[in-house]
């Protein structure tokens, strides 16, 4: 009897002790889950409530500015643009139109998207219930005819090579119409530097009076520009270039404006960038020491070849853009040179004026390279060795 008791109570204990370790495990197991869970349950509670609030400004934002003015409206309205018309001016409209609910956020929009440049003149039939997306590409699918272009004015390029290349491009219809604009330039005397330029010394001889002026750039032009827009913009970018401590600079060369923008156009066409300020040390040593400039580039404007090697005919020309037989800079530019070049003009390089580089010829006609002489007798030798390499490329090239 008393071992059964004791068996019992046994029993009792020992069950008593499994229970208080299976609870024991069972808090850990709740308390290792809960401790992962409850982060991750945070979590989702903040990312609802941001999502949440994110929803709401973006509802409250579309509302106001971004979607349709009346999404059951589906009036035909005839909305037009244009020729003339900038992006602001058809936002300004769409929004009087009651077409979009603000005009700044269809003109950004339009803006981000490069839509500005293909909007297109004409007539469309557009509706309140059409978001600004909708009618951005719309107005961008009219009758071809986009509100602004873009057109590339390249370094060294003369006025009638620019003439050609917007008659080219569909720009201008008559080259005749700009060439005789830039010929005389007297629609343009306001900008002090053609006005400068037309007092200059045997003005009326120049081919052109804007020659040197049209500054190389890539511009974004109205379709509707007249020629004299298209000229009044390319001579406002020359005003631009040319800074101020760079007038300075002139002064203490005592070079006018022009004379800058003429040296700096033979520059252009004589070397490549790397020897801009070396083939203007030449020719600012030549200057000082009275010589004539000698330069080829110059009897190609006047002549109109494009040989390399000239002949005696040819350095006899009678024009005052002949450096070979007028002593000084030509009457005026020959070209439209890059603010490089005009820099050069300016800055020659140091070492080589130090050691008085009178003469440059060139090596090689495929890449541009120069070489640079001090005396007659290395530039003779040097002409000797390289004058093959021009005749054979203009043979190559079919120059004339």
């Amino acid at each position: 009897m008393k071992k059964k008791k004791k068996n019992r109570i046994l029993q009792e204990e020992y069950t008593y002790e499994q229970l208080r370790e299976d609870r024991a495990y069972g808090f850990y197991w709740y308390n290792w889950l809960w401790s992962f869970l409850r982060p991750v349950l945070i979590g989702i509670c903040v990312l609802v409530v941001v999502v949440g609030v994110i929803s709401s400004v973006w509802n409250s934002v579309n509302e106001a500015f971004i979607a349709p003015v009346d999404p059951t409206d589906t009036t035909d309205i005839i909305f037009e643009v244009k020729s003339g018309n900038s992006l602001t001016r058809v936002a300004n409209n769409l929004e009087a139109a009651g077409l979009v609910r603000n005009r700044s956020v269809f003109k950004y929009y339009a803006d981000f998207l490069g839509y500005g440049q293909k909007i297109q003149v004409g007539k469309y039939v557009l509706n309140r219930s059409m978001s600004i997306g909708e009618i951005a590409d719309r107005l961008t699918a009219g009758d071809g005819t986009p509100l602004v272009r873009q057109i590339t004015v390249i370094e060294g390029w003369t006025v009638e090579n620019i003439a050609d290349y917007l008659v080219r491009e569909g720009v201008i219809a008559n080259r005749e119409e700009m060439l005789a604009l830039c010929r005389s330039g007297s629609d343009y005397a306001a900008y002090y530097y053609v006005a400068d330029a037309q007092k200059a010394p045997y003005a009326n001889e120049r081919l052109y009076m804007l020659e040197g002026y049209l500054s190389p750039n890539t511009y974004e032009i109205y379709t509707s520009a007249t020629v004299s827009d298209i000229v009044k913009k390319l001579l406002s970018q020359t005003e631009a270039v040319f800074k101020n401590d760079w007038h300075d600079r002139a002064d203490a060369l005592n070079m006018t404006m022009d004379q800058v923008m003429t040296l700096a156009s033979m520059i252009e066409k004589e070397a490549k960038t790397n020897d801009f300020k070396k083939v203007s040390a030449v020719f600012h040593n030549r200057l000082n020491t009275g010589m004539t400039l000698g330069s080829d580039v110059t009897v190609k404007y006047v002549t109109g070849t494009t040989k390399m090697s000239l002949n005696s005919d040819d350095l006899k020309v009678n024009s005052r853009y002949n450096t070979y037989t007028y002593a000084g800079l030509p009457i005026g530019p020959i070209c439209n040179p890059s603010a490089a070049a005009i820099e050069a003009a300016l800055y020659p390089d140091e070492t080589f004026v130090a050691e008085k580089y009178l003469y440059f010829c060139s090596k090689d006609p495929d890449t541009g390279e120069l070489y640079f002489s001090k005396t007659l007798a290395e530039h003779e030798t040097a002409v000797s060795i390289y004058a093959p390499l021009w005749k054979a490329y203009d043979e190559k090239t079919g120059a004339k």
